[in-house]
């Protein structure tokens, strides 16, 4: 005959087991999901390291995969493919000597300021050594290839969409949030205009361009002939072309910009605003004192998210000039992209991981040096 006394240890783990659950029941909440987002990005993340390690080629009945280990890396930096992905190299002048004796003195004047004054660690100074040589790589590369007789390729071409069209993207985004973070007239009219492009796909923002772009047929031609131009086209030559592309880039991207830091202008502290004017301050003292440190936190992120999502580029410069002239304005997702048309799988995983490598630095570069920073500001 059973007692109290032997259900009590039974009772007692009842208890124990639900406050347990109690305890953990958000993470238990959560695990199904990160399972399937775990499995959804580890698993391409395997089959795409394994691919950039070996040679795709079909066969009869299927297709055959041989390791060749770093042979696709080998192929696209020394190799066969080093002009498409690296491009042909210039030669250096006394303008890229000096501005690459600025680069390397500024590069180490950061290192020489994390070392001498902060609190080094040793994965602090072997990240900040990688993104360095990592930098200096890819200036003398970047300068390199813009020498006179040089051809950039397609790494110079996506770092150029990535700093040049987030820079510019987010200069045009404050400017805008402040123009509509002011009480004039029409402003709620203008903050659904300046939105309006984020909601277009990029493939049809490609294919807008393209058609507005058409010299010969489209609706900025008449005007184009009144000038006296009626035989260019900006698609074949290699400048106009990457501005066409990055024009089209910022015009998409502009408006996340804009709509995050208007949200962010519009929660600044007012009181030290009106507080301001009230001591004769102007619009660029309250801009610098008061409202730049309270949204510099929030400009940093979405800089950050925006040069993340830049590295991707690919719809643009596929549709308005498939990656031409030349190469001059192919990214390396389009690379990727067309190796992997081509069923070169191979190198499409080792060009995907290098892509991946270079954002990466680039990414945690920025949030180590920018977005921490001004986390730590506003606190």
């Amino acid at each position: 005959m059973m007692t109290a006394t032997d259900t009590m240890p039974d009772a007692a783990d009842r208890r124990s087991w639900a406050e347990w659950l109690d305890g953990h029941s958000g993470r238990i909440m959560v695990l199904p999901a990160v399972i399937v987002l775990l499995c959804f990005a580890i698993f391409p993340l395997i089959i795409s390291a394994y691919l950039a390690l070996s040679r795709f080629a079909l066969a009869p009945g299927g297709f055959t995969l041989k390791f060749i280990g770093l042979l696709n890396f080998r192929k696209l930096l020394v190799g066969s493919q080093q002009y498409h992905l690296l491009g042909k190299f210039g030669t250096f002048g006394f303008v890229q000597f000096a501005l690459l004796a600025l680069i390397a003195a500024g590069l180490f004047f950061l290192l020489a300021r994390y070392l001498l004054r902060g609190r080094p660690t040793v994965v602090g100074t072997v990240g900040r050594l990688l993104a360095t040589a990592m930098a200096m790589g890819l200036a003398v590369l970047a300068l390199a290839t813009m020498a006179p007789g040089g051809v950039p390729g397609t790494v110079v071409n996506t770092l150029l969409y990535v700093f040049v069209g987030v820079s510019v993207q987010f200069a045009l985004g404050l400017g805008l949030a402040l123009l509509c973070g002011q009480p004039i007239r029409g402003r709620n009219f203008f903050r659904v205009l300046f939105f309006i492009p984020l909601m277009v796909t990029p493939v049809g923002i490609a294919y807008t361009f393209r058609m507005l772009a058409d010299m010969q047929k489209g609706p900025f031609a008449p005007l184009v002939r009144a000038f006296g131009i009626s035989e260019w086209s900006w698609a074949t030559e290699a400048w106009s072309a990457r501005l066409m592309v990055l024009v089209g880039d910022t015009w998409q991207w502009t408006p996340f910009m804009f709509i995050v830091l208007l949200a962010a202008i519009e929660n600044q502290p007012r009181d030290q605003v009106e507080a301001a004017r009230l001591d004769g301050a102007n619009g660029f003292q309250i801009f610098r004192d008061i409202t730049w440190p309270a949204i510099a936190p929030i400009a940093a992120t979405v800089v950050l998210i925006r040069l993340i999502e830049a590295f991707k580029i690919i719809d643009l410069p596929n549709v308005l000039t498939g990656g031409g002239p030349g190469l001059a304005t192919e990214s390396m997702t389009l690379h990727s992209f067309i190796s992997w048309r081509t069923q070169d799988l191979g190198g499409s995983a080792a060009i995907g991981y290098m892509l991946l490598f270079i954002s990466t630095i680039v990414c945690v570069s920025f949030f180590n040096f920018v977005v921490r920073p001004a986390r730590r500001f506003e606190a």
